[in-house]
């Protein structure tokens, strides 16, 4: 049994748990960057398919903005604090502001570009996870990846574009 000052409060392990506080704070950047990246795809989408992606992308950044708290939240109870600046975001997210979009297919690909750099995150920090003994951390990331990963078969059946590319 580890001496009780090597654990946090909820009986982790205060090195490890720092490393993953610093990987889910990454990951909140890139969260908070490409939710507001959908939220412009859903007020400018223009073109044939506009009912349709209007009502999707609604429908994924509502989905982004419940993970964007759950990630907050996981970040408090590890004992850490979550970044909530802006501009803190912008500079350590590799997700980048999109601009302007007016088409379907750029706005499509630019959520499949989003998730994949989402996912390595969550993998690296699923592992992390595991190898902490964090479950908490590790059921949250599964949860999100295994939603993820069917997310962007449907967007990538979308744009007809293969998921194994």
């Amino acid at each position: 049994m580890k001496n009780s000052k090597q654990l946090n409060a909820i009986a982790l392990d205060s090195e490890k748990t720092k490393d993953l506080i610093f990987k889910l704070n990454d990951l909140l950047a890139n969260y908070q960057v490409f939710y507001t990246n959908v939220r412009g795809y859903h007020w400018n989408i223009k073109g044939d398919k506009f009912f349709e992606l209007h009502i999707k992308f609604e429908e994924l950044y509502n989905d982004l903005f419940t993970k964007i708290d759950d990630v907050a939240e996981r970040i408090v109870t590890l004992g850490g604090t979550p970044d909530h600046n802006y501009s803190e975001y912008l500079k350590i997210s590799e997700v980048q502001e999109s601009g302007v979009v007016y088409d379907g297919f750029e706005a499509v690909n630019g959520i499949i570009d989003s998730f994949k750099k989402i996912l390595e995150r969550e993998r690296t920090i699923l592992e992390m996870s595991d190898e902490a003994g964090d479950e908490g951390t590790n059921s949250l990331m599964s949860d999100f990846i295994t939603e993820q990963e069917k997310t962007v078969w449907m967007y990538s059946a979308y744009v007809n574009k293969s998921t194994n590319s």
